[in-house]
């Protein structure tokens, strides 16, 4: 079975986690869900954000309005998804003695957003204009 697919299934059956490795030290574990909800606490902003693009800039063009609605909110559902994932492969890595591993979601997550943040800047400035 593949990695990807074995992770997977451990997003909707944790306590299969315990098959694995030794139990860590409890502070490691509580430490990997508070980063865990700090990506859901992003996630929802992002989530936030779009509806908000959406619902108060009502004087933008329809298909800027949507197009910098589905990017945040697109990126919030990628970083939700992402946050189960991430979640799981450190957990399994520090149940392993692993290092934990390495992920080039957030440089991606923080361009995606800079992107976004600058063709804001720009609408804004030119609607101002």
């Amino acid at each position: 079975m593949s990695e990807f697919v074995r992770s997977l299934r451990l997003w909707f059956a944790p306590e299969r986690i315990r098959d694995e490795g030794e139990t860590p030290d409890y502070r490691f574990s509580l430490a990997n869900e508070r980063t865990f909800l700090a990506w859901l606490r992003t996630a929802l902003a992002l989530i936030a954000g779009g509806f908000a693009v959406d619902q108060f800039l009502p004087d933008l063009r329809w298909g800027v309005r949507v197009g910098l609605s589905l990017a945040l909110i697109g990126t919030g559902v990628l970083c939700a998804v992402r946050a189960v994932n991430h979640w799981v492969r450190c957990e399994r890595a520090m149940r392993r003695g692993e290092d934990l591993p390495v992920s080039r979601f957030p440089t991606m997550l923080a361009l995606v957003v800079g992107a976004v943040s600058v063709v804001m800047v720009v609408v804004v400035a030119w609607g101002r204009a």
